[in-house]
């Protein structure tokens, strides 16, 4: 129908349209009806041909843990479901079409509620071959890359103890011997916020600074809040570089779990989970270990933490769903995808961008972490 005539300020259309609206004929209020169940179908179509998820998920998920809301988002999508007594229950044939669980508010199934904002994904390894990272070495590539442009002053990373193997020991790097000294993960908690304020005291005006999110939440905070110490330090530039964590482990509780296995830490060259195993290697030998195995010295926090993928930083780096030898890398603000893409522009580091599957494998890992949260509560209850 056309029914504007003449330019018309906003207010105006706002007012013809709902005088149109208020005029509508049944037939119109039909058309309208026929149009919403046809989004509906769309929908159902679109999200089956994806996965096939039953009411039952949204249940045991959502409902049975006492985490659903009572908005009615499941019901008024669905013709099978209805609110009873205060609860969303099937009442009619479930095909496993997923709109029930795609609209609860309590699920987390879009990509940023899972791995948070990003600009682009990459698949990348490092270039130089000095670097035995843990994975594709690019965070180590790219703070060398840093520090050579001039475009840092130091990096905040973790090293081995030179006295007790495998402990954790925050350094505030300055050169690329530093960097090397520092390549691979350790799975324990490191005291990264002490070497932080030490290259602040010492005058480093621009700052890397690598951590897991527990840590990279920290430099946020004293960064973003009012109360914050870093708020203060208008000189201080920090770029966080985050690392994806799914577990830590007490120092104390891995070394005697490996030394209960006949091994030594010191024979360790290599320290790795990967497939919810722990992956020991040694100079003539490499052993395997079911995680669940080290659930007594997990780190009481870990089992609160829902950020798998560090989702507060520039940069966030990890070894999941990239195959061997390279390493998933989420660009996040504008400086992180910049400097990441010069690195690969000066030949530092090897990238393109993730594939499909790649990235599922990512966001199906950062849903374990994001709803580990909903599995404690459940055992709780029970």
């Amino acid at each position: 129908m056309d029914y504007i005539h003449a330019p018309l300020r906003d207010i105006d259309i706002i007012r013809e349209r709902r005088r149109i609206d208020l005029n509508m004929s049944p037939i119109s209020c039909n058309h309208s009806m026929d149009r919403v169940e046809r989004n509906a179908i769309r929908l159902k179509r679109s999200l089956q041909e994806k996965e096939k998820i039953s009411f039952a998920k949204l249940r045991n998920d959502i409902i049975k843990p006492g985490i659903c809301t009572l908005c009615g988002a499941c019901a008024s999508t669905c013709e099978s479901i209805s609110l009873d007594d205060g609860e969303p229950k099937l009442t009619g044939k479930c095909t496993a079409c997923g709109v029930c669980y795609n609209q609860c508010p309590r699920t987390i199934t879009t990509e940023e509620g899972l791995v948070g904002s990003l600009r682009e994904a990459y698949a990348a390894k490092s270039n130089l071959k000095e670097i035995k990272g843990q994975d594709g070495g690019v965070v180590t590539a790219m703070l060398a890359y840093g520090l050579e442009e001039g475009l840092i002053d130091c990096a905040v990373v973790t090293a081995s103890s030179e006295e007790e193997p495998w402990k954790p020991v925050s350094i505030v790097a300055r050169t690329y011997e530093d960097l090397l000294q520092s390549s691979g993960s350790i799975y324990s908690h490191s005291m990264t916020m002490d070497a932080l304020m030490s290259a602040i005291r010492q005058g480093m005006s621009s700052i890397a600074f690598v951590g897991p999110s527990c840590n990279i939440d920290a430099v946020y905070k004293m960064q973003k809040s009012p109360r914050g110490f870093l708020h203060m330090f208008m000189r201080a530039k920090i770029l966080k570089l985050g690392l994806f964590c799914m577990d830590s482990f007490d120092y104390g509780g891995l070394k005697q779990f490996i030394e209960g296995k006949n091994m030594h830490l010191g024979d360790i060259e290599a320290m790795k989970i990967r497939k919810g195993k722990l992956e020991l290697t040694t100079a003539t030998s490499k052993e395997s270990f079911d995680l669940q195995e080290l659930d007594a010295f997990r780190s009481s926090s870990c089992k609160y933490c829902t950020d798998m993928a560090a989702e507060n930083t520039d940069i966030s780096f990890g070894g999941v769903g990239t195959p061997d030898g390279w390493t998933s890398v989420l660009t996040r603000s504008s400086i992180g995808y910049e400097i990441f893409n010069e690195a690969v522009d000066c030949g530092y580091i090897d990238a393109r961008v993730v594939e499909e599957e790649e990235m599922k494998r990512m966001l199906n890992l950062a849903k374990m972490k994001k709803v580990q949260m909903y599995a404690l509560h459940r055992r709780q209850q029970g």
